[in-house]
């Protein structure tokens, strides 16, 4: 398994051809090794935060589009078809954006591996602006679900590759924290929604205009990325991959830095493009044995990727536990209270709903730079089942909550009940609690994905888990509201409590601990029959 190009090359090979290429492999090991103690660990340099910021201004998209809606569900009025929004109306406005993520995503693998993982980011940067732009001059429902599609295939493409991307240039030894940047990043576009929706909200023309300058102000940063991305470098994986060696040196170089002497940098980089050179080559070469008859064009190679994804054990337990974390970071129902909080916080009897919102944006926020600072501390087995109990706990507090509201037929009237003010405080705190442990852990670590496949698969391995995602997403967003009214808000959140018992009771089982591993140690992991959980 390869997950990162400054990581030392596995040597299932070394067994097989002994001799020299061990020791070629031995020694670019031990030029980068990730490990304590092995060798000094030095921050990541200023190039590596710059191209961790213009990468994650999708995720600050992603997050803004997320956020944003919450907002403007309960802004329109009568503004889109002449009439107010029914429950179906929001269920498919929401929704849609998830089902375009999901249908984009088989494209957007295809596409990163053909064209380069930087130019699917400006594809989905061109698509933001195309969508914020629908949506803003929208006026029936039917234009609008068009323009979150357009939104959804956008956020689809860039929520598989912006990690892959950032992943595939960080140092191993950073690597957990870079790619949770692209987590604050998402949080931290949420909490800018909330802010611009309750501004908009409170002091736009109610029901005219606002809205449109919430969902219109997303074009903002796909602009400012186009623009900064234009001077970033392409992945030196992809790079290798495409017989462009000589580019990704250069990238290679400006990620190692001028902290060393020019000798020492020098050995370094070449230690490194070697790593990714021999991983290339055997990778290029298994893939024309295996997919020999099968053609030389994209698809074949897709589908011989594909193969290989879920005929090699370690494949398939890689997979297996990417899309375990991916699909319980849906079905947790975190995203309803990102799609529905303003409507959630209406119907208990919050008199200024957004900016009740914005508390738990801000949450998500606070908690996502804690686990900024122990991801790669605390590890990521650790911290999902330390945190999994606290979104249990707060997710059966607020079903409790619950228990002492009668929601109204109207989400204009108030609350039925005397004890409405008391639950409305019960719900906010337990949603807060929740928020807390989401942020710190299942937020986080399902992104951590690419590092559990090898490079051969990784484009694809990486699509099947974000497709889980966005799966398990678009259900949540159809059936939230419809399950309130079915089974009502206590038993609804009782169910995601259930959802995520079920989680941690998998977690412990199958999912181990990999950071801080050598390939070789996290590869030796995999193919344990107890999955490498000690």
């Amino acid at each position: 398994m390869t997950d990162n190009p400054e990581e030392p090359l596995i040597a299932n090979s070394q067994l097989a051809e002994g001799g020299d290429r061990h020791e070629d492999n031995h020694d670019i090991e031990h030029a980068h090794d990730p490990r304590p103690g092995k060798h000094h660990i030095s921050p990541p340099g200023l190039f590596i935060w710059l191209l961790t910021f213009s990468a994650g201004i999708s995720g600050l998209l992603f997050g803004y589009d997320t956020g944003v809606i919450s907002a403007t569900l309960v802004s329109i009025g009568t503004s889109l078809s002449s009439r107010p929004l029914t429950s179906l109306d929001k269920s498919v406005i929401t929704s849609c954006t998830s089902l375009f993520a999901l249908l984009v995503l088989p494209f957007a693998s295809s596409l990163a591996d053909d064209r380069g993982r930087k130019r699917v980011v400006l594809f989905a940067d061109t698509l933001f602006i195309i969508g914020a732009l629908l949506q803003a001059f929208s006026h029936t429902v039917e234009m609008m679900v068009v323009g979150r599609s357009v939104v959804g295939v956008a956020i689809g493409a860039a929520s598989f590759v912006t990690p892959l991307y950032i992943a595939e240039l960080a140092p191993a030894t950073h690597r957990g924290r870079l790619v949770t940047m692209n987590i604050v990043f998402i949080t931290l576009g949420q909490v800018v929604a909330y802010i611009v929706g309750w501004v908009f909200g409170t002091y736009g023309s109610p029901e005219t205009t606002g809205w449109r300058w919430m969902v219109g102000l997303g074009a903002a940063p796909a602009v400012a990325q186009v623009v900064i991305l234009l001077w970033m470098p392409e992945s030196p994986r992809w790079l290798v991959k495409e017989g462009r060696s000589e580019e990704a040196r250069g990238v290679i170089a400006r990620i190692a830095g001028t902290e060393n002497d020019a000798q020492e940098t020098r050995r370094e980089v070449d230690a490194i493009l070697k790593n990714i050179e021999i991983e290339v080559r055997e990778e290029a070469m298994a893939t024309r044995f295996d997919g020999a008859g099968h053609g030389g064009n994209a698809m074949s190679a897709w589908k011989e990727a594909m193969r290989e994804l879920f005929r090699v054990r370690r494949n398939r337990r890689a997979l297996a536990i990417a899309c375990l974390l991916q699909g319980l970071q849906q079905l947790c129902g975190f995203n309803s209270l990102m799609y529905f909080s303003a409507t959630i916080f209406t119907m208990v009897g919050f008199s200024e709903p957004t900016l009740t919102s914005l508390v738990v944006a801000v949450t998500n926020f606070a908690f996502t730079l804690v686990a900024l600072v122990l991801i790669d501390k605390v590890g990521r087995r650790r911290i999902l089942l330390w945190s999994l109990p606290f979104m249990m706990t707060g997710l059966v507090l607020a079903g409790y909550g619950f228990s002492f509201i009668e929601l109204p037929d109207s989400e204009t009237s108030s609350p039925k009940t005397t004890g409405a003010q008391g639950g409305a405080i019960i719900i906010l705190t337990s949603i807060m609690i929740y928020v807390a442990g989401y942020a710190i852990g299942l937020g986080n670590v399902p992104w951590m994905q690419s590092e559990l496949f090898s490079l051969n698969v990784r484009s694809v391995g990486s699509g099947v888990a974000t497709a889980t995602n966005w799966s398990a997403n678009f259900v949540i967003g159809l059936t939230f509201l419809p399950l309130m009214e079915a089974l009502s808000p206590s038993w609804t959140f009782v169910l995601y409590a259930v959802i995520c018992a079920v989680g941690y009771g998998l977690i412990s089982r199958v999912y181990p601990e990999t950071a801080g591993l050598s390939l070789e140690e996290a590869a030796t992991l995999l193919e344990a029959d107890d999955w490498g959980v000690r």
